[in-house]
């Protein structure tokens, strides 16, 4: 192999280490993009713009009248110039995001060429990969789970931390903690309607080494995306009151034998209002893993609830 100056080797370094693009998760393509590029380096937008430049990808910034609407960036390939587009003033995560983004969507074709037995992913299922791929570089795995662990599973400060959105904090959690605890947690928005609010994210992980370690049959007790907020919910309490709620045992069984559940959610405020609450649910027994968070933001603590959070 020559160098990495070159879109292409960085492909065929992860064809000839893995035998094929399939055999490598995104994890594995991150983890070997942040070893082969950034090294020592400070995860910014001045060294990702270098790295691009190092493969011959142009980064430049586009006025956001000139992309289509929800769209913070594309990429194109014109007579073997590749150049990957960012929405002007959008935030240094955003841009960060948006430049691995493209830069994973790009090399998918190129896989192609080097592997004729590999059938690359279509639209959707790269799109999906490209921001795997993204997240996984910009929030390693083993130091983003420690930092998990330290912070009590508080998405808010997590994403102060890293500065990266609620959102993408949120989902990587749960890539992170996968078959080790159990865990369910949600991201509630304002809707488009005036006081409403949306749940638009959501991330759950399950223990694999202990079955029992697992809520099972209780599906409808975890909303899903777009679910509006339930009235006396603990997430409806933090709206009402712009303060952190806790219930320390959520029971799901009739005989209310069973240790259940404790539940937290958090508010973030912007200027004294509400533009975010995070829920996180667990065991009640992993009540401990919760504590630093439970110590930072001392949230009022209601004491039981039964088949609802």
């Amino acid at each position: 192999m020559k160098s990495f100056s070159d879109l292409r080797y960085f492909c065929e370094y992860i064809v000839n280490k893995y035998g094929s693009p399939s055999n490598a998760s995104e994890e594995d393509k991150a983890q070997e993009f942040r070893k082969i590029y950034l090294r020592d380096l400070p995860l910014d937008i001045r060294t990702l713009r270098a790295i691009a430049s190092a493969c011959g990808v142009y980064v430049n910034g586009v006025d956001s009248k000139n992309l289509p609407q929800n769209i913070r960036g594309y990429h194109d390939v014109f007579d073997d110039k590749r150049n990957i587009y960012y929405k002007k003033g959008d935030t240094k995560s955003g841009i960060e995001n948006t430049v691995l983004h493209e830069f994973r969507e790009m090399i998918e074709p190129v896989f192609a060429e080097l592997c004729t037995d590999y059938s690359p992913l279509r639209t959707n299922a790269v799109h999906l990969a490209a921001n795997k791929f993204a997240t996984a570089v910009l929030l390693p795995k083993e130091e983003f789970r420690d930092k998990v662990y330290e912070l009590g599973f508080d998405v808010i400060a997590l994403s102060k931390h890293y500065s990266k959105s609620c959102s993408q904090v949120l989902l990587r959690m749960g890539e992170v903690i996968q078959g080790s605890v159990f865990l369910y947690s949600a991201l509630y928005e304002p809707g488009p309607e005036v006081d409403s609010w949306l749940l638009n994210y959501w991330t759950g992980s399950g223990n694999n080494d202990d079955p029992d370690a697992n809520v099972y049959g209780a599906d409808g007790l975890f909303p899903r995306k777009g679910r509006t907020v339930t009235p006396d919910s603990l997430v409806d309490m933090v709206i009402k009151t712009k303060k952190p709620h806790m219930v320390p045992r959520i029971t799901i069984l009739d005989t209310r034998e069973d240790d259940g559940l404790v539940a937290i959610a958090n508010p973030s405020t912007i200027s004294g209002d509400i533009v975010k609450v995070v829920l996180v649910v667990m065991l009640a027994h992993n009540i401990g893993l919760l504590q630093p968070q439970i110590n930072r933001i001392k949230p009022i603590e209601v004491e039981e609830f039964h088949k609802h959070l």
